[in-house]
């Protein structure tokens, strides 16, 4: 007879987005000046990121140096084993392999007696290539560090024959349930196109759909069931999310739209997970083009991450002439006074901030 057992690392993983506004003002600093960032919590313990713009010694003078510390205040004496990277996100968010540094091995961090971090000292040259390169935009970039903690190493005795089990696909099922239409019992009429799908999907995701179609219009569902104000291609996107649960592949250029619309949509029939979505993929594209719509977008459905986002970046222009220079400005004022004035409020105190 055989017998077998299982070595097993326990692991836990994650990371933390450092961004950098205001960058030349802070490589004024000089050369051995750090700024460090806020704590964060991976595997149990608090951990936080040092930055130094213009290089952490003589040797690194031209370059960017980066390190990961434990925090001293909220760990003890113990050593904690994990390995680190860090990465430069490109314009949608991702980490970029061309601006990416991995150990590819664990180390050790310590807090006390006295901290040992591990980082790069050239992490990155901050030259003229670097500043005109796409990840440097409006003197502002992104820095995300990996961290991958290992918390304990055990042997696990197996007990019976292993079997493979497949990952979920009723996600793929449900797909193809609303693809083909079988047993649909409600058809939607969106810009003269129909969609047949199933009342009890339908109800069980969305309360607003519960309360219509075993409601209010139950004895209507010979017809199909007009929606109105709401683009074919959003509502199709719409259906997509409900019966799996995420969105359907698109084009890089239709995101932005694509997640404005449906945040519409997904406040409209209280789908709250997707429009927590289109919130978070929002935040993270707000731009001079796209920051004075977004911002009416978020004050009209109570997205308040959203709103302080753009809020954030209409601030970080530095100037009420440079915030007026964005589309869509008229169109705020006109459209939503009161959002205009407390735009204009916190502009007035972000220049006395500045001034003190």
């Amino acid at each position: 007879s055989g017998s077998m057992s299982t070595v097993v690392a326990d692991m836990a993983t994650g990371w933390h987005v450092l961004r950098i506004r205001c960058y030349s003002a802070i490589k004024a600093a000089g050369n051995n000046k750090y700024i460090r960032s806020g704590n964060f919590n991976i595997g149990g313990h608090s951990w936080y990121i040092t930055y130094y713009p213009s290089g952490y010694d003589d040797d690194s003078v031209g370059f960017m140096s980066l390190f990961l510390y434990l925090d001293e205040a909220a760990t003890d004496h113990a050593v904690v084993n994990a390995r680190l990277k860090f990465s430069l996100l490109d314009h949608q968010g991702k980490p970029d392999s061309a601006y990416s540094k991995d150990h590819g091995q664990i180390m050790s961090f310590k807090s006390a007696p006295a901290p040992v971090g591990w980082g790069y000292t050239r992490f990155l040259k901050t030259d003229a290539v670097w500043e005109g390169s796409k990840h440097f935009k409006h003197d502002r970039f992104i820095i995300r560090c990996d961290v991958t903690v290992f918390l304990a190493i055990r042997t696990e005795a197996a007990t019976r024959q292993a079997v493979a089990v497949p990952p979920s696909d009723l996600h793929k099922a449900l797909a193809e349930l609303l693809s083909k239409g079988e047993g649909a019992d409600v058809t939607f009429d969106v810009d003269g196109e129909l969609f047949p799908a199933h009342r009890n999907v339908l109800g069980a995701r969305s309360s607003v759909f519960k309360a219509e179609l075993f409601g209010s219009m139950k004895e209507k569902m010979a017809a199909p069931v007009v929606i109105r104000d709401m683009e074919s291609y959003v509502f199709k996107a719409l259906l997509h999310f409900i019966y799996t649960d995420s969105l359907p592949a698109m084009e890089a250029g239709e995101e932005i739209v694509m997640a404005q619309h449906l945040l519409v949509a997904a406040d409209r029939y209280d789908l709250k997970r997707l429009k927590s979505i289109c919130e978070n993929k929002l935040c993270g594209r707000v731009t001079k083009r796209t920051a004075m719509t977004t911002l009416v977008l978020a004050e009209q459905h109570g997205c308040r991450g959203l709103k302080e986002a753009c809020f954030a970046y209409l601030l970080s222009l530095g100037s009420l002439k440079a915030v007026m220079d964005t589309d869509g400005y008229d169109h705020l004022r006109s459209s939503c006074p009161s959002l205009h004035d407390e735009l204009i409020a916190k502009l007035d105190v972000s220049k006395r901030t500045k001034k003190d």
